[in-house]
């Protein structure tokens, strides 16, 4: 389908292709011409987004080659996984912007060719005898592809009927999560083939790929005109408590799952002094099922409500996080393996349960706004503004917790030479996450605040 024959005649100053006339909630057209369009858009979309989500982890890989050579130590390392982390979470509210100023297809090219920059630039300095400080600099640009996530999710929300959604933006964030398994495995096949003093073979095969994608992305990939940015839902949702509440879990959620695959690796080497080779054999196993089983937290939230998915999912990542500890007073390899990936299938469940919730939540209010006599279509309009809003922000924030279980592994790792420190640390927070979960979401109102609707009764959220 050319694109000539859904989009009214393109602006001289527009560059790439545009759409100008886009109604998925029309039956008729999506049907005749929306569903294709917005298909194709959308594996394309994955695509990009899992070579964002490789690139923005692959310093979880590299530092596994970082033999004695390199003279860094384990805490050097934890710093170098966490800074990627930090600047993924920084830019991904200008990504979020991005779709709707550069168009969607557009923005997906540049933001592609830009992970040419910390590729590139790593294959240059990944060897021994590279300053500290550089690798420091080169680590900051991976974040790089951290930002990927944001624009994407934006730009395919754009593309799909209310109703199809949830399983469009479910398909893409899970897309791109297995960019992080899939890049470790690289890792695996590198270190098993070629050995331990290979690692801009990784970063080869990726240079090649960012370049196909990137040129697919220009080909098949289209602008949306009608798609704009609501600068004043972001301004509201930066004053509503719920945005806070809800950024606050997706840290414990989220947080846990890509600070968890950007440490992994290094805890098996450094608590347990696995080899390269074995430690790249099983790192690749948690990011992957946490991945795979994020879309089963939004189904369960579905069924059950969000907060009360969220709310059991904490607990459990208390009780692995237990085990963890157990296991590594013990120092008992096994148990140690069960509970961390107990951690990573529980942090992919809360994943879906916590992005499942904000809707809920938003969705709660119009309906008390309703019952008060708002206008049914202002409330419901609104609920949608601020959901989109919240999203970008929670996801932003949530990425931060990457940053903070690195930090916490490596002043645990440089003061008392275990993790055990920091695990303690991740179990107050979920602990925290419980009781917030519990007393914002799940405690009853009042029975004189239910009847007259003062507040969101968040019971089913």
């Amino acid at each position: 389908m050319s694109t000539t024959e859904m989009t009214a005649p393109a602006q001289p100053a527009r560059r790439g292709r545009w759409i100008d006339h886009w109604e998925p909630e029309d039956p008729g057209f999506w049907e005749k011409t929306g569903k294709r369009v917005a298909s194709r858009n959308l594996w394309f979309s994955v695509l990009a987004e899992h070579i964002g989500f490789s690139m923005w982890t692959i310093w979880s890989v590299l530092v596994l080659f970082m033999g004695p050579a390199y003279g860094i130590d384990s805490a050097g390392k934890f710093f170098l996984v966490s800074l990627p982390s930090l600047i993924g979470g920084l830019i991904r509210i200008p990504y979020t912007m991005a779709p709707a100023r550069f168009g969607g297809g557009n923005w997906t090219v540049v933001s592609v060719l830009l992970l040419l920059i910390p590729a590139v630039a790593a294959i240059i300095v990944m060897h021994p005898g590279t300053s500290y400080t550089t690798f420091v600099i080169v680590a900051v640009l991976g974040g790089l592809g951290g930002g990927n996530f944001a624009s994407s999710m934006v730009n395919i929300n754009a593309y799909f009927p209310e109703g199809r959604k949830g399983w469009a933006l479910g398909l893409n964030a899970g897309g791109g999560n297995i960019g992080v398994p899939v890049v470790q495995l690289l890792g695996l096949a590198v270190i098993a083939t070629a050995g331990a003093g290979h690692p801009r073979l990784v970063l080869a095969i990726y240079v090649p790929l960012i370049l196909v994608t990137a040129f697919a992305a220009a080909r098949y990939m289209d602008n949306i005109s009608s798609l704009s940015n609501d600068t004043g839902a972001l301004r509201a949702a930066v004053r509503e408590v719920q945005t806070w509440v809800v950024a606050f879990l997706y840290i414990g959620s989220f947080g846990s799952f890509i600070g968890y695959s950007f440490a992994f690796g290094l805890v098996l080497q450094t608590q347990f002094h696995r080899t390269p080779l074995q430690t790249a054999a099983v790192v690749f196993i948690g990011p992957l099922i946490g991945s795979l089983i994020r879309p089963v937290g939004g189904s369960l939230a579905d069924r059950f409500g969000g907060a009360k998915v969220t709310f059991c999912d904490f607990f459990g990542m208390a009780t692995a996080t237990g085990v963890v500890i157990i296991a590594s007073t013990q120092k008992s390899l096994p148990l140690f393996m069960a509970g961390f990936i107990a951690l990573f299938v529980l942090s992919g469940i809360g994943n879906g349960s916590t992005f499942k919730m904000i809707p809920s939540i938003f969705n709660v209010k119009a309906r008390v706004a309703i019952a008060s006599g708002e206008p049914k279509q202002s409330a419901l309009m609104n609920a949608r503004r601020l959901s989109g809003a919240v999203i970008g922000i929670a996801g932003a924030i949530g990425a931060m917790g990457g940053l903070l279980i690195n930090l916490a592994f490596r002043e645990s790792f440089l003061t008392t030479k275990s993790g055990i420190p920091a695990f303690w640390s991740f179990l107050i927070v979920y602990a925290v996450c419980i009781l917030v979960t519990y007393v914002a979401y799940l405690r009853r109102a009042p029975v004189a605040v239910r009847s007259e609707q003062v507040q969101p009764a968040y019971a089913q959220v």
